[in-house]
């Protein structure tokens, strides 16, 4: 039987927290939780769908496009997993950093980050252009997240940190072989002393990829639980010990919002409205001087009018539908493409609402309301 043909995703692309760049597709990896399984991107050859110059340009026409937004590079692949992707990457960061670009630019890997790649990292920041480099390092083993060198990967923590490159522990997904507290306090026992915080991002189930994620966690199709309506899946061992961590841990920032590690990073206050939240309060391990930060920072945003929000949807080839605004929260009655809600919340830092389309094919994220979902395992 012939295998299906890989289903590419646009070049440039809206995600929850910031523009997908894409000129890189497929993986020659093979993770068990991959959201590229049932587009028939993994187990295959990386392919290059634009060079570095045609990638620059198919970014600044495109209509997401806006200097305020976060850049993730390569999230339809990994650039560190063969020879050919990681030169792609090179020369991109190369053609980023010498064009008006200063947009900030994040890379994520599982894959050992050879000296060359290193090297051009530090290129781009001496030029300017903000990289961070995100490591996707889980506690899962290789039966699950096959073909990953996890001896390579941890290397990566130290020799970055030593190279001046700032770098955020991706802790994604969390599955119950990941979230025992051995397994949990060994990743951050190890993360810690490197990164400059950590993301923890729960299982995402988007509509195609159910059958998929039951195989490793079976649990998740018990009658009564909707997991695909919500912003991620959570083994409750997972969620309370991260709730609850060890006190060694007590000034090192651990996030559940994307978002906020990279306003911390990047020295800004938050832009996706989590601030003052529950998520924020509580959720959230975030150091005092963020917290200040955004303390001072949210309540002096230039107020969001009408015709802002008009000119983006003007942009975004949506002018003239009808919706209400009440402070920073947009609320439409018709549906709106979720790429299109992501970008409008992100470019205008508002909180965007507007009924699911029936053919959407990703999970809404906690921009559009979702909340997490937190289940006993045995």
């Amino acid at each position: 039987m012939s295998r299906p043909q890989p289903a590419y995703e646009p070049v440039v692309d809206q995600h929850d927290t910031w523009l997908a760049v894409n000129p890189v597709q497929g993986c020659d990896r093979d993770c068990g939780y991959c959201y590229l399984q049932d587009l028939h991107l993994t187990r295959v050859k990386p392919r290059v769908l634009a060079s570095p110059e045609e990638t620059l340009a198919q970014l600044l026409a495109h209509r997401y496009y806006h200097p305020d937004l976060v850049l993730a590079l390569y999230t339809s692949t990994d650039a560190l997993a063969t020879r050919t992707t990681a030169a792609h990457l090179t020369g991109l960061l190369d053609t980023l950093a010498g064009s008006p670009v200063r947009n900030p630019v994040c890379l994520i890997t599982k894959c050992h980050v050879p000296d060359g790649v290193i090297d051009a990292i530090q290129r781009a920041r001496a030029a300017g252009l903000p990289v961070i480099v995100y490591l996707s390092y889980s506690g899962l083993v290789t039966d699950i997240e096959r073909g990953i060198d996890h001896d390579a990967l941890r290397s990566n923590f130290p020799r970055l940190h030593d190279a001046g490159t700032p770098v955020i522990h991706y802790w994604r997904p969390f599955l119950p072989q990941n979230s025992r507290p051995d397994v949990l306090d060994a990743v951050l026992g190890w993360t810690s002393r490197y990164a400059r915080c950590s993301v923890t991002v729960g299982t995402k189930i988007k509509p195609s990829a159910l059958q998929q994620i039951t195989g490793l966690w079976p649990e998740i199709a018990a009658p009564g639980l909707d997991p695909q309506s919500a912003d991620s899946v959570w083994p409750r061992t997972a969620w309370e010990w991260l709730q609850d961590l060890p006190d060694r841990y007590r000034e090192y920032p651990v996030f559940q919002t994307n978002s906020c590690a990279l306003a911390h990073v990047l020295g800004r206050g938050d832009r996706a409205g989590v601030h003052h939240t529950p998520t924020c309060l509580s959720a959230n391990r975030c150091p005092a001087i963020q917290r200040e930060r955004c303390r001072h920072v949210v309540p002096r945003q230039v107020p969001l009018t009408s015709a802002a929000v008009d000119t983006r949807l003007d942009q975004l080839g949506h002018g003239g539908l009808a919706y209400i605004l009440h402070e920073r929260t947009i609320a439409f009655s018709a549906p709106l493409p979720l790429r299109d809600r992501h970008n409008l919340a992100q470019v205008l830092a508002a909180t965007v609402r507007a009924p699911r389309h029936h053919r959407e094919q990703y999970w809404a994220g906690h921009h559009a309301g979702a909340q997490p979902l937190i289940i006993d395992t045995p």
